[in-house]
């Protein structure tokens, strides 16, 4: 596995995205991963409570080594949180392509 956190690919936004199934370890196993990333989803929310899966631990986590940037949760099949993630691109988006002329 190469973790793309690992070089610069010329991307103006990183976002990544940790599913449930994976485990709740990963940002810590994983902290360049989420250290870089602008935004951190976590997808399949709605089987949370399916899996041995800690969303504070993970949030904590996050917040310890990227303290700043957003921390979403969504979920595709029942549509949670998919709202607030189309507006956060939007603004990201705008900011970032924004001609001030």
């Amino acid at each position: 596995m190469v973790c793309p956190a690992e070089f610069d690919i010329g991307e103006n936004m990183r976002i990544t995205i940790l599913s449930v199934p994976e485990g709740d370890d990963k940002v810590v196993k994983y902290p360049l991963m989420f250290t870089d990333t602008d935004c951190l989803v976590i997808n399949k929310i709605d089987v949370l409570p399916y899996f041995s899966f800690d969303l504070n631990r993970v949030h904590n986590d996050y917040k310890a080594i990227n303290p700043k940037a957003p921390f979403l949760t969504v979920s595709t099949t029942t549509q949670q949180g998919i709202e607030e993630l189309v507006n956060h691109l939007k603004e990201r988006i705008e900011t970032l392509f924004h001609d001030p002329s």
